[in-house]
């Protein structure tokens, strides 16, 4: 089955940030169907923009341009800790492979002082390649992802509105 195949993929689309983040949530890498829609956490499963439009208490966004609205406003940058691997789908267990991605720029041409992984395979990643250059610890936080079926919508929100400060919940220039 073609699906039990490795494929070599090299990170679609850019990450999303400007000179005001002063948070950064990072990934592992795009799932099949984000990479397909060439923006963060696109399957229609996934629960991270449930999350995080609770936490900010925000409208649900639907389209791409309300959710980057949406995290510009609150300051909040997304990225991935994987710039290419070879994978199989979207299953995390499968990685080999790993190019990290280089997170400088982001830190250089922003404000952000917090990082958050957004799951365990993010943090393993991030604490490997990415930790000792930035010199940020990172809050690894229970993955967003439909397989991590063990966390509700509400138990992520309990979990990840403890790592996202007030500062980032009011709208400010």
């Amino acid at each position: 089955m073609a699906t039990d195949r490795y494929e070599h993929i090299v990170h679609p689309f850019p990450p999303l940030y400007d000179e005001k983040s002063e948070i950064l949530i990072l990934g592992s890498l795009p799932s099949v169907k984000s990479r397909e829609q060439k923006f963060f956490y696109g399957h229609p499963q996934n629960r991270f923009w449930k999350v995080m439009s609770q936490i900010l208490a925000e409208e649900l966004p639907l389209t791409i341009d309300d959710k980057k609205a949406m995290l510009h406003a609150h300051h909040i940058a997304l990225w991935d800790t994987i710039y290419s691997c070879d994978i199989i789908g979207s299953s995390d267990s499968s990685i080999k492979n790993v190019v990290p991605t280089d997170l400088t720029h982001i830190i250089s041409g922003s404000r952000v002082n917090k990082v958050i992984c957004n799951g365990k395979t993010s943090g393993k990643y991030y604490m490997k390649y990415q930790q000792n250059v930035l010199g940020i610890e990172p809050a690894i936080l229970p993955s967003t992802s439909p397989a991590n079926a063990a966390f509700s919508v509400e138990r992520l929100v309990d979990n990840w509105s403890v790592e996202i400060p007030d500062a980032c919940k009011n709208k400010f220039p």
